[in-house]
């Protein structure tokens, strides 16, 4: 009588760790500079911006440096691209390996979640680093609220690239639809202005759009003068929570018939 072949121990870290290195080297390690480009990229557009409107305007609308109060508009946001475009194609990246029981959908999503994740993060420590260490700016820190705006830009991400990922495979043109939804986001996300300096008509507006409080909570934890009184935590972890929830359902109910789907 054949016996019950044992549980691997520490199977799901074993898997995801896995992947993890499959993306490194598949995404980083083909292309010329590999990881530097995570870096290049962010730093390029910061630089742009801040070139480009410092021809325009005297000043920054916070601050003095514009190095800075665009690096804190584009970051975060940054950071929830990254994520939530990645978790988008979790299926679809990883389906010749989910073929095999040793891989789950969960696992797939899980590496490439965290992988963009301490990437973005990693970047977006390096860059603030480097403009506090060139310029001439003196602020204090708050740290705590810095990294709650980080955490809340990569929530926000695996929420809605969850269900994207449900929706994308579900949908044929639901990736193209989403791509045209999204493009504004960047220009109303907060990135080249504050809440506090557009009419009371935009502010109605711009106010249910999580994007701009996780903004100005990381202008807050790097200008100790702004209080930004819009800001709502609870607001953008319903963002977050509720697609997550929803996707990570549907996921678990369809997710052998989207992967069975040509």
């Amino acid at each position: 009588m054949d016996r019950p072949r044992p549980r691997r121990s520490w199977a799901t870290f074993r898997t995801v760790s896995a992947l993890m290195l499959r993306e490194m080297s598949t995404r980083y390690g083909r292309s010329p500079g590999g990881y530097s480009w995570a870096l290049l990229e962010p730093v390029g557009a910061i630089i742009v911006m801040a070139v480009g409107f410092g021809l325009m305007f005297s000043g920054p609308p916070l601050g003095s440096d514009f190095l800075l109060f665009y690096a804190t508009g584009y970051m975060p946001f940054s950071l929830y691209q990254s994520v939530a475009n990645t978790t988008a194609r979790s299926l679809s990246f990883s389906r010749p390996l989910l073929m095999y029981p040793a891989v789950t959908w969960m696992d797939a999503l899980l590496a490439r979640f965290i992988l963009n994740a301490l990437t973005g993060v990693l970047v977006t420590i390096i860059i603030f680093w480097g403009i506090l260490a060139v310029s001439d700016t003196t602020t204090i820190l708050d740290l705590p609220t810095i990294a709650l705006a980080m955490g809340l830009s990569a929530l926000l991400g695996l929420g809605l690239g969850t269900m994207n990922c449900y929706l994308g495979a579900r949908i044929e043109v639901w990736d193209i639809a989403w791509s045209i939804l999204s493009r504004p986001l960047f220009i109303v996300s907060g990135v080249f202005f504050i809440y506090e300096g557009v009419p009371a008509a935009a502010q109605e507006v711009l106010y249910y759009l999580p994007w701009m409080h996780i903004s100005g909570l990381t202008r807050a934890g790097f200008y100790p003068t702004y209080r930004p009184e819009y800001v709502s935590v609870l607001y953008v972890l319903l963002w977050s929570l509720l697609p997550l929830c929803f996707g990570l359902l549907l996921l678990r109910r369809y997710h052998k018939d989207l992967l069975n789907r040509n």
